[in-house]
């Protein structure tokens, strides 16, 4: 596991002294790890932030429940506990302070990506496999309501998908390692660029839906991949055959022969690579802006000149991976109040329950500005819920207080 920052140096590994050092330095403890575990067990990035709340939750002797699904919330004048089922045994939990809704949303549901998503509807997402909206289900029966459906009720990045050799699908996230960086276009059906690659994730997602481009390819040629790696392909990769012949890369000698084999318009792909070479002598890309802000340049090669995400696509063969939308997370969720307390449809909360993460409704208006857009409402309104809880039991009566029971 590395962060972005690591992600960025280890690309350089034996070309940069830093990314070597880098490197030498986290392989043989991931190595000595996996003598030892099923995988590494360096932390970072949201990894490391549940693993340091589940052991506040271990010192504090707060027992986790592992393999049991909420049937449904207790109800009775507000929301005094849940009903349980774990290991085949049903529970009654009652709780004194409230229950607090906080499941995920639905990424990982196709029925409900069915009916709250744009066509065509994402296929695949790298959510846990639990988030199919239950707790939604719990909010509502109880009284809760959902908000307002968004422009796209999900948070987005484009996406490549392989098969892997146990069967299973990987998901490929698109996000900062490639799409920035000098040498690759984003094109559709007619061959041609829709949007400026280098953009956020989420808002290439959404231009790949404006445009009616989906699904998208990524289209560059060999020295990319070498020097940047394509998705699943990492850089200093020496044998492209096995993708090749997998189906994640379409390769051809030819930029014609290229399109003619992802099914796109031979002479738009062949326009388009010709306009997006000459962007790269000049380093002002004319169509879409590529590498005019500080959000395209931070991501791009700064050792490229004269623009850091703009490079000629010229060295046979050529290669493309497909992209399509890939939700990270939800926006459309219950109603809550500023204390997180899940409303009804007229906005009144209902006493003892609340929602928050991506269960609650985005406080961002389904926008995404930036990493930490979903993991930030979460703990904030998370940590609100529970000064509110402890406020509203204290103002009980002792009597009124409800011990837990199983």
């Amino acid at each position: 596991m590395v962060t972005r920052g690591e992600a960025a140096r280890l690309v350089r590994a034996g070309r940069s002294i830093d990314g070597t050092l880098l490197a030498a330095r986290l392989l043989p403890r991931y190595l000595i790890d996996r003598l030892r575990y099923p995988r590494g067990t360096r932390l970072v990035l949201g990894n490391a932030l549940v693993a340091r709340l589940y052991k506040s939750l271990l010192d504090q002797q707060v027992p986790v429940w592992c393999e049991t699904k909420t049937e449904h919330l207790i109800v009775d004048g507000g929301v005094h506990g849940a009903i349980v089922c774990r290991h085949g045994k049903t529970i009654r939990v009652r709780a004194r302070r409230g229950v607090v809704l906080a499941g995920g949303g639905f990424p990982a549901s196709a029925a409900l990506r069915e009916k709250h998503f744009r066509r065509p509807v994402a296929r695949h997402t790298p959510a846990y496999e639990g988030c199919v909206g239950d707790t939604l289900r719990l909010g509502q029966e109880a009284g809760g309501a959902l908000g307002h459906s968004g422009e796209d009720n999900a948070l987005w990045f484009p996406g490549s998908v392989a098969t892997r050799a146990d069967a299973t699908t990987a998901v490929y996230p698109h996000i900062v390692l490639d799409r920035a960086k000098p040498g690759l276009v984003a094109v559709g059906r007619s061959g041609r660029r829709f949007t400026d690659e280098a953009v956020s994730y989420h808002e290439f997602t959404r231009a790949m839906y404006r445009t009616n481009n989906v699904p998208a390819w990524l289209v560059c040629d060999r020295r990319f991949v070498w020097k940047y790696g394509l998705g699943m392909v990492r850089p200093l990769t020496l044998r492209l055959a096995p993708y090749v012949a997998s189906g994640y890369l379409q390769a051809a000698d030819t930029v014609e022969a290229l399109a003619r084999a992802i099914d796109v318009a031979p002479d738009g792909l062949t326009a388009t690579v010709r306009r997006h070479n000459e962007f790269a002598q000049t380093g002002i890309d004319a169509d879409f802006g590529k590498g005019a802000n500080a959000y395209d340049r931070n991501n791009g090669d700064p050792a490229h000149r004269p623009n850091p995400c703009l490079g000629a696509i010229e060295r046979a063969p050529f290669f493309a991976v497909r992209v399509e939308p890939v939700p990270l997370g939800t926006s459309l969720g219950l109603r809550t109040d500023a204390d997180a307390r899940v409303c009804d449809a007229a906005g009144n909360p209902i006493p003892g329950l609340y929602a928050v993460g991506n269960d609650m409704q985005s406080v961002m208006g389904g926008e995404y500005p930036g990493a930490g857009a979903m993991l930030g409402p979460g703990m904030t309104f998370g940590y609100l819920a529970a000064l509110h809880a402890v406020r509203a039991g204290q103002a009980r009566s002792p009597t009124g207080a409800r011990e837990l029971a199983m």
